[in-house]
């Protein structure tokens, strides 16, 4: 079995108000899949939270996107490179995207595929909310901004793309 080129893992929970951005995201790309030939070779995962077992799902990947809600990041939006760190969430349950990559280059002894990480702007995370209005724009403005990635592919075309 072939495994698709791009990984977009997206983490986050349904329940958690704007916590949500990040799975309705890749509803929103699944939904659209079916438009464009060129994401036949995108992979899409969610979970709600990054462990130590996501490492496994990098294997054989030409990139990988991580998408998340964040209340630190500048609206609506930051899209930046993730390089491989042992920070302080590797020996927790939950790990950050870097961690993530740090975990896969230990197990595999190599480096791991180029990883970049989406954080969209969220502001409610209590159990039982629903999207803000905000979240709401800043994910139509994130979802398009993915459907360019999607256009290229490569990770020279998306390391331009950083921090803009």
């Amino acid at each position: 079995m072939k495994v698709p080129g791009l990984l977009i893992l997206a983490v986050g929970n349904l329940s958690r108000g704007d916590d949500a951005l990040g799975p309705l995201l890749l509803e929103r790309l699944a939904a659209l899949r079916e438009q464009y030939d060129d994401w036949q070779d995108v992979d899409l995962l969610t979970d709600f939270q990054l462990q130590i077992e996501h490492a496994v799902d990098l294997e054989n990947r030409a990139l990988v996107l991580f998408v998340d809600a964040s209340v630190s990041c500048p609206p609506p939006f930051q899209f930046s490179r993730v390089q491989p760190v042992r920070d302080t969430s590797y020996t927790s349950h939950a790990l950050s995207p870097a961690a993530v990559l740090y975990v896969y280059q230990q197990i595999n002894r190599a480096s791991p595929p180029p990883a970049f990480q989406l954080a969209l702007r969220g502001e409610r995370f209590d159990l039982g909310e629903s999207l803000s209005v905000t979240a709401e724009a800043n994910l139509v403005l994130a979802l398009d901004f993915v459907r360019q990635l999607l256009t290229r592919q490569e990770a020279k075309a998306w390391g331009a793309a950083c921090d803009i």
